[in-house]
């Protein structure tokens, strides 16, 4: 019996960043045709050396490709690049879909859908977390807006990304989803921050007292892998909090016009915005103890 081979779809990446390149790679290494772009030229060179194709914009991108996957830093960045002068959009053909995979303002993705419909292209957005380690292993977390019988179209491509990937309604959905998920996240950083910082100055030995929290009630993703980084001063990025407060104005934007009270979230933006008085924007979101540093008077490691 002879074993019919299935062509895989052309696909292509806008937004070469901590997130995108390697999930880019991903892609090209699970033998899926790419065409990539970013508007820093030089983060494209590692993928054109494994055997992706570059292209000269986003519009070329979308010409060249079957589905077009953005990830980008913000709304105003993914209007750019779908909707602008040299956007995907001046790139539509029959057939194609644009997954975006930024973390934006659930309003402007269901503009930016509504305007892709009129070429008659369907778009998903689908936001991600897991992180810079999640998007390497492929192991990122998924949610999904859009047409459900786009998003199972796509859901091979999208498992080559993620784990866990879910369907979460229409458009709009995925990224209001993500809001929800930065919220959660934003907060039990802060809870992490407080603490460890409690432990500090009541003398607890904090290797100890990661060990045996991590292991309870209040264990999280966020105490295992910022915790100990805490405490040894490692604030190395893998998601800064420049693109974290980024979230969070979006999360308090977008509560604003539900009408929505979110007194912890915003505490949590104040507190992220003292670390970026100290010039620490660039460094990761385990930095947040900075600030909790400044109001106990000390180092949480001494």
């Amino acid at each position: 019996m002879k074993v019919r081979h299935v062509q895989k779809r052309k696909i292509g990446v806008i937004g070469l960043g901590v997130m995108g390149k390697p999930m880019a790679m991903n892609i090209l290494k699970a033998g899926y045709p790419l065409t990539v772009w970013n508007r820093t030229r030089s983060k494209m060179d590692d993928l054109l050396a494994a055997g992706a194709s570059g292209a000269e914009s986003p519009k070329e991108v979308a010409e060249k490709s079957e589905v077009v996957i953005t990830i980008v830093t913000d709304s105003p960045d993914v209007e750019e690049v779908v909707l602008g002068p040299q956007g995907v959009i001046h790139g539509a053909h029959p057939g194609l879909v644009v997954i975006d995979m930024s973390t934006i303002s659930p309003t402007v993705a269901r503009k930016v859908a509504e305007e892709l419909g009129k070429k008659g292209v369907k778009m998903l957005d689908a936001p991600v977390s897991g992180g810079d380690v999640g998007a390497k292993q492929g192991t990122l977390s998924i949610m999904v807006g859009g047409p459900e019988e786009t998003f199972k179209e796509c859901l091979p491509i999208l498992e080559v990304m993620g784990k866990r990937i879910t369907y979460m309604g229409p458009n709009g959905m995925g990224q209001t989803a993500k809001l929800c998920n930065q919220v959660i996240c934003a907060l039990n950083i802060q809870a992490v921050c407080e603490g460890l910082m409690l432990g500090a100055k009541a003398g607890l030995n904090l290797k100890k007292l990661l060990g045996v929290v991590t292991a309870g009630a209040a264990g999280s993703w966020m105490l295992s892998n910022l915790g100990p980084k805490m405490t040894e001063r490692d604030f190395r990025p893998g998601f800064k909090i420049r693109h974290q407060q980024k979230d969070l104005r979006l999360v308090l934007s977008f509560a604003a016009e539900l009408g929505l009270p979110l007194p912890g979230t915003a505490l949590v933006q104040q507190m992220l915005r003292a670390v970026e008085a100290e010039g620490l924007g660039e460094k990761g979101t385990q930095a947040a103890v900075v600030a909790m540093e400044k109001l106990a008077g000390r180092k949480l490691t001494e």
